[in-house]
């Protein structure tokens, strides 16, 4: 649906629209809800509304992927248990989909679905937010994707810089305040990769395929042992690494 025009959302099952002018539906974000708890879904919808995202809403599989390819969200909150088709394969879907692919994919999960965070980061999700959960966090999660997914990044720059912590990558060297610290190629690679994506969170596979290349080869549970090492080496600096429990780690930006 083109952005220009003056939107005509409509809910999977109120069949409520809601038009907005040209002008202020051009400059608002659209978030596609997905969940099957209506309780969830109006929660979510109203407080997206009250920080002016435009919403849109579906309760099962099917509806949630024809809405997707219709309505063009900037992103998706899926909820992984959904009728009809389940949240993962919707996630599998939207990823190897070339109208859907590049749609950012948030994912609302219940406590005990482990496996199936790694699962859905690995097939492309961006992030996930477990049940029960507050809007305040839901809405800092959805800030910081945004950003991240925005067209037109700035290129990566060569110095990275976090706290007192500076990553050179035209020296390959790295810093802590005026402290050198002396890594690994693989220690090296792995910390940048990491801290260039501060708050996302990655599986193990998808740090070890970021990071593997001629150079340097890691087999999956390696990657705990260079984290292990490279928290050794950052010292009071160690916390920037968060691991996060049956998934994998974030860098704390």
């Amino acid at each position: 649906m083109p952005r220009g025009q003056a939107l005509c959302l409509l809910g999977a099952e109120s069949g409520r629209s809601v038009e907005l002018p040209q002008e202020e539906s051009a400059l608002r974000k659209r978030i596609l809800i997905i969940d099957d708890e209506p309780d969830i879904v109006e929660f979510v919808d109203y407080n997206l509304r009250r920080e002016q995202f435009e919403t849109v809403s579906a309760a099962d599989g099917p509806t949630a992927l024809r809405l997707a390819r219709e309505a063009q969200p900037d992103l998706i909150l899926l909820d992984l248990m959904l009728p009809g088709i389940d949240g993962l394969e919707v996630c599998r879907q939207l990823k190897s989909t070339t109208e859907t692919s590049h749609i950012p994919i948030i994912m609302l999960t219940a406590k005990g679905e482990e496996a199936d965070i790694v699962t859905g980061l690995e097939m492309g999700a961006d992030d996930y937010v477990p049940k029960p959960f507050s809007m305040r966090l839901l809405l800092a999660r959805i800030r910081a994707v945004l950003r991240r997914s925005s067209p037109g990044e700035k290129p990566k720059a060569r110095l990275t810089r976090v706290g007192d912590l500076t990553i050179d990558d035209e020296r390959h060297e790295v810093t802590l305040g005026e402290r050198p610290l002396r890594l690994t190629l693989t220690e090296y690679k792995l910390l940048r990769f990491l801290a260039r994506h501060p708050g996302r969170v990655f599986t193990r596979s998808q740090i070890l395929n970021n990071i593997q290349d001629e150079e340097v080869l890691v087999v999956d549970r390696a990657i705990d042992v260079h984290v292990a090492a490279l928290r050794r080496k950052l010292g009071e600096a160690s916390d920037f690494i968060e691991t996060v429990r049956g998934v994998g780690y974030r860098f704390r930006g």
